[in-house]
């Protein structure tokens, strides 16, 4: 009997947690793993209890015309790598060493965040137009892969 890859697990389970997200540009799922076992996972959206943009009238950012990767402040979301982080620090549980599944590649801040979390591995499956994240984690040694279905 042939068994699924972690890494096609994990991303699966990112694809499920995107599936979740109602951000009117992209919708991005994340999930932490520790010793093959989901620890924390997130989806790009508004924190809990707050309005979507969809039920605002759209999306804030493409009513001012902001470019991708540009002015994120201007988005009442948080990413889902930042989801994933606060799930973890809600449950106690230590992202050292973890490895991160996300189906976006991270932005500069979320790159800075999991660096300083201590992810050692980010597997991602479509990229993003940050090339400051990527020199950053270069730098901070965490591994990068792009995924590949098996």
């Amino acid at each position: 009997m042939n068994r699924i890859s972690w890494d096609d697990l994990f991303m699966e389970m990112a694809r499920l947690m995107a599936r979740r997200s109602t951000c009117l540009r992209r919708q991005v799922g994340a999930v932490l793993v520790k010793d093959n076992r989901a620890v924390a996972s997130g989806y790009n959206g508004p924190p809990s209890g707050m309005a979507h943009c969809a039920d605002l009238g759209g999306c804030l950012r493409e009513k001012l015309g902001v470019p991708s990767g540009e002015r994120q402040e201007l988005c009442r979301a948080l990413h889902a790598e930042q989801n994933a982080i606060l799930q973890l620090a809600i449950t106690g549980l230590s992202g050292t060493g973890a490895t991160l599944y996300v189906t976006h590649y991270p932005c500069f801040t979320c790159a800075k965040m999991l660096a300083q979390l201590g992810v050692r591995r980010i597997v991602y499956a479509e990229g993003y137009p940050d090339e400051f994240a990527a020199r950053f984690l270069e730098e901070t040694g965490v591994e990068i892969c792009r995924y590949v279905s098996s």
